[in-house]
């Protein structure tokens, strides 16, 4: 999985990135990070990326040229062209089945913006992907690109070193995760769930579903409408409402 950043401030993404479990993947050959500098093709001696936006406007644009250099050095380090993710609060919000999609491709690029955004022309031109990681607004697009390269880097194969608990997180069959606990068995006057120490399988990972259940019907229940439940699940779901 090879990772492209388009960026002002490379220095950003490789302190960001190259930590933590992501970090150790990069050192297993798992990853690889390509920070791609913008202002290296800004075609000037200033290093000058942007400009005053046509028809008036506070602040600046990033201008086309430099963006589209800097897309084409990597369109020609890899030989075609890939997926181009541009990190803005007008694309679609970034989500676990985006990371899924995200995960299949081999290379992608991530664009990210500053100033009031980048020429209309040149998005048009190279970008995929217009994605959000909420409604807000933040200075640019380095943090949001950090936080879906380290959700897509957890999907590729040994990045974990327990690649089973990939699939029984957050978001799995859009449920949230059942709660967790730990030694000691009592803290503080409570005590871990007898069920956890029953040593009945089985009956754990049903009382686990529960819980996961229960978690996203109080904590976010718009995930409920598409949620991958079973027919026990539906069946638990009615002794509820008794």
């Amino acid at each position: 999985m090879n990772f492209h950043v388009l960026t002002l401030f490379p220095d950003m993404i490789q302190n960001g990135v190259n930590t933590s479990i992501t970090g150790r993947a990069m050192n297993n050959g798992l990853i690889s990070l390509n920070t791609v500098n913008i202002r290296d093709y800004a075609g000037n001696k200033y290093g000058q990326v942007d400009d005053y936006p046509y028809g008036g406007g506070a602040g600046m644009v990033m201008q086309p040229g430099p963006v589209y250099r800097s897309y084409e050095s990597v369109v020609e380090r890899i030989g075609y062209k890939p997926r181009v993710i541009y990190l803005t609060p007008q694309g679609k919000v970034f989500n676990q089945s985006m990371a899924e999609e995200f995960a299949k491709e081999e290379d992608l690029v991530f664009l990210c913006g500053h100033y009031e955004g980048i020429d209309e022309r040149v998005l048009e031109m190279i970008v995929t992907d217009h994605v959000s990681i909420g409604d807000y607004v933040l200075t640019g697009g380095e943090l949001p690109s950090m936080v879906m390269i380290d959700a897509i880097s957890r999907l590729v194969p040994g990045v974990l070193n327990n690649n089973v608990s990939a699939e029984f997180e957050t978001f799995n069959d859009n449920l949230l995760e059942y709660p967790q606990y730990t030694r000691p068995e009592e803290f503080m006057g409570e005590k871990v769930p007898p069920i956890l120490l029953s040593g009945n399988h089985p009956k754990v990972d049903q009382w686990r579903r529960e819980q996961s259940i229960l978690r996203t019907m109080e904590r976010r229940p718009d995930l409920m409408e598409e949620a991958n439940l079973t027919k026990e699940d539906m069946k638990f779901i009615k002794t509820l409402d008794k």
